[in-house]
């Protein structure tokens, strides 16, 4: 599992931000795309809103990996 460390300043990453800065999706057009086919998944239940709010210790599945978000 790897792990996204949020900046200090940041309570939470957006989904959308979070699959671009994990190089998994090359834009936000792509990171939306994927996420209306229901292709990923947060904390284990598809995930529908590309805006959704990330916090600590929550779980990304998208394409074989898996990303924790961290403080």
């Amino acid at each position: 599992m790897q792990t996204l460390k949020l900046r200090e300043k940041d309570e939470f990453i957006n989904l959308s931000q979070l699959l671009k800065a994990m190089n998994l999706v090359e834009s936000g057009a792509m990171a939306k795309e994927v996420i209306d086919e229901g292709l990923v998944k947060v904390d284990g239940e598809t995930e529908s809103r590309y805006r959704r709010k990330l916090y600590d210790g929550m779980v990304v599945e998208f394409n074989g990996e898996q990303i924790q978000v961290v403080r």
